[in-house]
């Protein structure tokens, strides 16, 4: 059974290699997947396997750093970090803050 990430073989197209600017999320995302690292929080066999988790229908429709932010919200969840319903809690609070700022 292929992973999503297994695509060799098969008709996908061409693969786009532009480069684009990083915006600031990504950065910040790419940035604490370092710090993880660095902390001996995750490794790069971890953050691997938990992007291979997400899916075929996530990982088709998620964005590269979306993958890595849900590959290490479940990592961190699974290890004990930190918990859904704190994660949960922090998206409401910033929502409701973008919902603000927006009105």
């Amino acid at each position: 059974m292929r992973t999503p990430n297994d695509i060799g073989g098969l008709d996908e197209g061409p693969v786009d290699v532009a480069i684009h600017d990083l915006t600031f999320w990504e950065k910040q995302i790419d940035a604490l997947n370092m710090l993880l690292g660095a902390k001996g929080i995750r490794r790069t066999d971890e953050n691997r396997r938990y992007i291979e988790m997400l899916g075929h229908d996530a990982y088709n429709t998620l964005s590269y750093y979306e993958r890595w932010t849900a590959s290490m919200s479940r990592l961190l969840i699974d290890k004990g970090y930190i918990t859904q319903e704190e994660i949960d809690a922090k998206v409401a609070e910033i929502r409701g803050r973008l919902a603000k700022d927006a009105g």
